[in-house]
């Protein structure tokens, strides 16, 4: 019994960090930077739909689609304001890095400005019994977040693999000079790879507004996750990102089945520390380079 609650719950969490992970992916492997503001986007959208919805009464269902566009222009914002400009002067990563570590701490505190430290709640789903799966206690909200998810990864891969954009971001993915040469754009690539990042962000923002309280600093954590789950998997390939969160998730809830729960996230820093410093492709990455 505690066992299939553990691993139930793996999988919630999990959903979230792949979700986190998968666009985090997209616009690490074809911009080849740590976009960590990636992070305030998800917070962003959390607090547009809370905004939309309950501030200005408009419709769930057209405040989630409202909340997704404007989450995915908000990224893109962000890459044609500021990182774009910075590449054209040639900045290193490293820039690129603190740059993105900026935004994200600049918008947490434009966010607190704006609707308060303190906790927000949407209050959309009442709360209800769970549904009692092989003795775990579910409830249809957890299914609908898993669910919703899966069919965004399913997708994703399918976009990634069968269109000819998709195509193309993979192509610039293994090798920009490369891709550029065969006619591909690499600039025109890293505006949609922001687009459809961000609205993973979106969606990630809206599932946690239903599932958990919002607060300013919320993303901080889940970047932290989603880019341990990257790893995990190989953060230049968004396939690998997403079961490298659900393991990650499972680590995190089978971890705390022995360790007190305040250890959660010294798991997930004890996992990204190992995959750094032994397997920095992670598990479904692939070594670039000359071997000696």
């Amino acid at each position: 019994m505690v066992f299939t609650q553990l691993l139930i719950n793996s999988l919630i969490i999990g959903s979230i960090y792949a979700l986190v992970a998968a666009g985090f992916s997209l616009i690490y492997a074809t911009n080849k930077f740590l976009h960590l503001a990636h992070g305030v986007c998800i917070t962003v959208g959390a607090y547009l739909l809370f905004l939309l919805f309950t501030q200005l009464n408009i419709s769930f269902p057209i405040a989630c689609i409202l909340t997704i566009i404007l989450t995915s222009l908000f990224g893109l914002c962000l890459y044609l304001l500021i990182y774009r400009p910075l590449q054209k002067k040639k900045t290193s990563s490293v820039i690129l890095l603190i740059a993105s570590l900026g935004l994200l701490i600049l918008f947490q505190n434009i966010i607190q400005l704006f609707f308060g430290a303190n906790v927000r709640s949407l209050g959309y789903l009442r709360i209800e019994h769970g549904l009692t799966i092989f003795g775990a206690i579910i409830t249809k909200l957890q299914i609908i977040i898993m669910c919703v998810a899966i069919l965004l990864f399913i997708g994703l891969l399918f976009f990634m693999k069968k269109t000819k954009l998709g195509r193309d971001m993979r192509a610039v993915a293994d090798n920009k000079e490369l891709a550029s040469i065969v006619g591909i754009n690499p600039k025109k690539v890293a505006i949609y790879s922001f687009l459809i990042g961000s609205a993973l962000a979106g969606v990630a923002g809206i599932l946690i507004g239903l599932e958990q309280n919002m607060e300013p600093t919320m993303g901080t954590e889940l970047m932290i996750k989603g880019f341990t789950g990257a790893i995990i998997g190989g953060i230049g390939t968004v396939a690998g990102a997403i079961p490298g969160s659900y393991m990650l998730g499972i680590a995190e809830n089978f971890g705390i089945w022995y360790l007190p729960s305040g250890y959660k996230d010294a798991i997930a820093f004890i996992l990204l520390f190992i995959f750094l410093l032994f397997k920095p492709e992670g598990l479904f990455g692939v070594v670039k380079g000359v071997k000696e």
